[in-house]
């Protein structure tokens, strides 16, 4: 897809899977690291003892005997998120808040704590991760800025920002759609809009095959639209980047409408769709 897409707009600079990995990954990310990334109760601690803004953690439970007892010592929350901490592309992670009656919900309809307890037992099981056992992380739900519902309204977008050697070199930010259930990945049907890093502005809309001037669920146009503590996000990738023993990196960031920005992970083989979002290669950044 990538190739085809690419034929079609030219864009300069522009580095597939291989040529990611030779070049980006493999001299810049030893692999005696990436568990840093890619576990993300790793990473959250790493997160903490930098105090770098980020969700704050719940629980963690790694034992399905764990699971009654720590869920018990969470009722007095309205909202939390359930996530995978090796799971990757928004597998396994399910939002929960409480409606009036005091019933948890999930994508807005009602779900029973039996429901919620086979959950985080497939997540301990590993069947988000491909791995014969995970560990079942449990945060504080993101409330969303306003800025993200003049867009859309609905799930947790996110901005994701490529660093390499603490330089940040590109950036999208990541829409749910209608389509994806509250997820903001592209693959699971959510949009990306390109971000000028330089103004700190949004650009075009990517669906995975077309290019828009606004969110498919929403006719308002979003180039050029001003993105709100972007220069701060900047400077909280840089930080983060700073924090990790890893020089290439994809860092996952959100708005709190209280708190500002946030991180929310990072990711060692940060994927390739920002290039298609951007129209705008990787190797042209380094230039």
């Amino acid at each position: 897809m990538l190739r085809n897409i690419f034929r079609v707009n030219n864009p300069k600079g522009v580095i597939g899977l291989n040529r990611r990995n030779i070049e980006f990954i493999y001299p810049h990310n030893q692999r005696k690291h990436y568990t840093l990334a890619d576990d993300k109760v790793k990473s959250k601690m790493i997160l903490h003892e930098n105090n770098i803004a980020c969700a704050r953690t719940y629980a963690i439970i790694d034992r399905i005997s764990q699971i009654k007892s720590k869920w018990s010592e969470l009722q007095n929350q309205q909202s939390l998120v359930i996530k995978p901490a090796r799971g990757c592309g928004g597998e396994g992670i399910k939002i929960l808040k409480k409606g009036e009656d005091g019933q948890w919900q999930s994508s807005g309809r009602n779900i029973t704590d039996n429901q919620i307890f086979q959950h985080i037992t497939s997540i301990i099981s590993g069947l988000f991760s491909m791995a014969s056992n995970d560990v079942c992380l449990i945060e504080e739900c993101i409330v969303p800025h306003s800025f993200f519902a003049e867009i859309y309204d609905e799930g947790v977008p996110d901005f994701r920002i490529i660093t390499l050697k603490g330089k940040p070199l590109m950036a999208m930010l990541r829409m749910p759609t209608s389509k994806s259930d509250g997820k903001a990945n592209l693959h699971q049907k959510g949009v990306g809009i390109g971000v000028n890093m330089k103004y700190g502005t949004l650009t075009q809309v990517f669906d995975g095959k077309n290019y828009s001037n606004h969110h498919p669920d929403n006719t308002a146009r979003v180039n050029g639209k001003k993105i709100p503590y972007w220069f701060t996000m900047v400077q909280l990738a840089k930080k983060t980047a700073k924090a990790f023993p890893l020089e290439y990196l994809g860092i996952d960031l959100v708005i709190d409408k209280v708190k500002g920005p946030q991180i929310m992970e990072v990711n060692v083989r940060p994927g390739l769709g920002i290039q298609l979002v951007n129209k705008c290669g990787l190797q042209s950044t380094l230039s």
